[in-house]
């Protein structure tokens, strides 16, 4: 007779975190090795864009589907086909001959990111059912992003130093088996009590939609902006958002829960998610290529760079965190767009012979904004809503981070004044700050959330 293995929360928080920290590090690690890769493989500047992008773009794309599927078939199985898939991609990612092999290898990975990041966070939230200790381990959770983004690109120059560029992607792989292991061993398994019906059309149509205006992005730098191709692909995203606002309202679960953006507050929250994550991705891009190849730093001391920087998000995300559950998301968000444009205007004057001291002092204005951005945009989305619904807001408001970040990687190589296209989204984001937290913004967020009431709902098809 099989004995059911006793439920350590606590092991099961550090499996989670496990995951958490192999799926964000593996966005910053590589921006690091890039240069390297470049050298190594031949890679072109799109070639380099499509090794980040490959991966973002899978993780915006299929993150609420993944989510839905672990609803529906069981988290812990669901999080064990992520950490395999993801072990695989990495392993293949090593292996890589060429660029085009490395670009479909991130694919791959970030497809087995997609069923860890969100999986994760609801089997915290199951294992830890007394509020107070949820909160704590949601916390601790969210944490550990932070700690990914110091531990990146350190291990990643330590790695690329040491061992080459290949090394930032097999050293996944123990990480990986071994919390595979520990998940078959400790994990316990649970489902929705309802899971949300799959979206196949409205999933095509998201994949179309992003993928198309990605790849205009990064091959208009070569081809040009008005390129027949190029232009073919923004026609065809715009059919696919046509697409999406035509099907998604008939379906009973779709994909993408149009009647959430009546809410002034959430349609700010997704906005700034692209704004934010877009300046953060072109600095991270664009700052890797600065450290190693104009000023000539090895791969450990761009890495080391980092660091303030990363230290910054360390302290002060637990305290914007406790800063927006006592006066609201305002002010950590006026803050963060405040700092992306400073840190933006400040970065278009750097150059060869810039002082480290003053280089150093630019990147903290990057770690004073990330590390206020993240926790308002949350609360934003899911200000107001209903709780069948703030998983969906929250899982939205993820993707439009990921979304945000594929963009900048797309743009970085595209603009030539493309700091001062971070500092104009700084702007951007401290003018929705101001619009989706006032007294307007949280009435529409009732109005919106008053439409999800079961007694109310309205009937659809699909």
């Amino acid at each position: 007779m099989n004995v059911p293995t006793p439920i350590r929360p606590g092991l099961v928080l550090a499996i989670c975190c496990a995951s958490i920290v192999v799926v964000v590090m593996d966005i910053s690690i590589v921006t690091v090795a890039l240069p390297s890769i470049r050298r190594d493989l031949g890679a072109s500047v799109s070639g380099l864009q499509w090794t980040v992008d490959a991966y973002t773009l899978v993780l915006a794309a299929f993150l609420v589907l993944a989510g839905s599927a672990a609803d529906r078939f069981g988290r812990k199985r669901v999080f064990r086909y992520g950490l395999a898939l993801f072990g695989l991609g990495s392993l293949l990612c090593s292996l890589a001959p060429d660029v085009g092999w490395l670009i479909a290898a991130r694919a791959v990975q970030a497809a087995g990111g997609t069923m860890l990041n969100p999986v994760a966070m609801a089997i915290v939230a199951t294992t830890f059912p007394a509020p107070a200790a949820r909160a704590r381990a949601i916390g601790v959770f969210g944490s550990m992003s932070g700690l990914a983004l110091v531990l990146g690109p350190i291990l990643g120059g330590a790695l690329v130093d040491g061992l080459g560029w290949r090394a930032v992607f097999w050293v996944n792989v123990p990480v990986i088996a071994a919390a595979l292991v520990a998940t078959t061993r400790f994990v316990p398994e649970s489902r929705a009590a309802r899971a949300r019906r799959f979206d196949p059309v409205g999933q095509v149509l998201v994949l179309l939609v992003l993928g198309s205006v990605v790849t205009a992005l990064i091959e208009s730098n070569r081809l040009g902006w008005t390129s027949p191709w190029v232009l073919g692909l923004l026609a065809l995203a715009g059919l696919g958002v046509l697409g999406l606002l035509a099907w998604e309202p008939r379906r009973a679960d779709p994909l993408l829960e149009l009647r959430l953006f009546r809410s002034i507050a959430f349609s700010s929250a997704i906005l700034m998610a692209l704004l934010a994550l877009c300046g953060f991705g072109v600095f991270l891009f664009v700052t890797t290529q600065y450290l190693q190849e104009v000023r000539g730093l090895p791969a450990l001391a761009a890495g080391l760079c980092l660091l303030p920087l990363g230290l910054v998000v360390l302290v002060l995300s637990p305290w914007t965190g406790r800063l927006v559950g006592t006066h609201g998301p305002r002010g950590p968000l006026v803050v963060a767009g405040v700092a992306l444009a400073a840190g933006g205007a400040a970065s278009a004057w750097l150059g060869p012979e810039t002082p480290l001291p003053a280089v150093l002092a630019t990147f903290l204005l990057f770690g004073v904004f990330l590390g206020t951005v993240n926790p308002p945009i949350t609360n934003t989305a899911v200000s107001g809503m209903p709780a069948s619904m703030t998983g969906v807001a929250a899982s939205l408001a993820s993707s439009g981070r990921q979304t945000g970040t594929t963009l900048g990687v797309a743009l970085a190589g595209t603009a030539h004044g493309v700091w001062w296209l971070v500092a104009g989204l700084g702007a951007g984001l401290f003018a929705l700050a101001l619009a989706g937290t006032g007294r307007r913004a949280a009435a529409t967020a009732r109005q919106a959330a008053a439409l999800f009431d079961e007694l109310s709902l309205p009937r659809r098809t699909g």
